[in-house]
């Protein structure tokens, strides 16, 4: 079984035409009784639950108080039935034969567990190109997914071993927790990319994360210090430090142009920190 995850939080408007995408996928048409779609309703109070919960077909609505787009994934990734995990962010889409594509790949590829797809970028309505620095790539691909995140959770396919082994999402991140989740999966699985556009990725509307706060490598330093409690090698201890000094300066700058003087010694004493360690590595036994 696929189970579908869509969280959501007063995203009416574009939930039913997420919610249509799904339901427009060829694969479940095919394979009627091998999938599921969960909505999780993050506290909305725009009609969000009863318009959910009038839908037919393998649908479950599930409502909890408003606690963040990470508890409510989690809270579906605890209730999904399904042995393959996608999520769906409420304000993307999802072309028609997406999952039959990821199927497709995992069936062919033995012991893949990952698998995301190229994107199409539209931006307050208007399509948008990528830059270079956001190109997917296939594989191992640890040292790519420390500068930015690459893991865009709508494209994505999981099978469920992947969360058993890596957790679940941090719910103490108010952003950035897919690119925390994606370098974990990075350490321990290879990506596959179907290098094809398979969903229609919305930005540019003033609620999403990206929008309510600045300095996002707030965000992402603390994912790499986490990272650093991972099994690392040598060369990924090191690009993880390298990232980690390079946001720091990134905010310092921020930070003191803004004013913010303890904010700026906050992360000047990490980056101390951090290039006192690197050079005690290089330090002779």
């Amino acid at each position: 079984m696929i189970s579908v995850i869509i969280p959501t939080y007063n995203r009416l408007a574009f939930l039913k035409e997420a919610v249509a995408s799904v339901m427009k996928q060829d694969y479940f048409h095919r394979r009627p009784g091998e999938w599921e779609l969960l909505v999780v309703d993050d506290g909305s109070t725009d009609g969000t639950a009863e318009w959910v919960e009038a839908l037919e077909g393998p649908i479950r609505s599930i409502r909890r108080a408003h606690a963040g787009v990470s508890a409510a994934r989690n809270l579906g990734l605890e209730k999904a039935r399904g042995g393959l995990i996608a999520f769906l962010d409420s304000d993307d889409l999802w072309e028609t034969d997406k999952i039959s594509a990821q199927v497709n790949l995992l069936e062919t590829i033995p012991g893949a567990a990952v698998c995301y797809t190229e994107e199409t970028w539209i931006r307050r309505g208007v399509r948008v190109n990528p830059r270079k620095k956001h190109q997917k790539h296939s594989g191992w691909i640890f040292d790519k997914v420390l500068p930015l995140c690459l893991l865009s959770l709508s494209s994505a396919i999981f099978r469920r071993e992947v969360f058993d082994a890596v957790g679940v999402f941090d719910v103490d991140l108010p952003a950035c927790e897919d690119y925390d989740l994606g370098i974990r999966i990075a350490h321990r699985y290879p990506f596959y990319l179907i290098d094809k556009p398979l969903i229609v990725k919305r930005g540019g509307h003033p609620d999403q994360l990206s929008h309510r706060y600045w300095g996002m490598d707030r965000f992402r330093i603390k994912a790499l210090c986490r990272a650093l409690t991972l099994d690392l090698s040598p060369e990924q201890d090191r690009l993880v430090r390298e990232e980690i000094m390079k946001k720091c300066r990134i905010l310092i700058t921020g930070f003191r142009n803004r004013g913010k003087s303890a904010e700026a010694e906050k992360y000047s004493a990490l980056l101390r920190d951090v290039t006192a360690a690197r050079a005690g590595e290089r330090l002779p036994e």
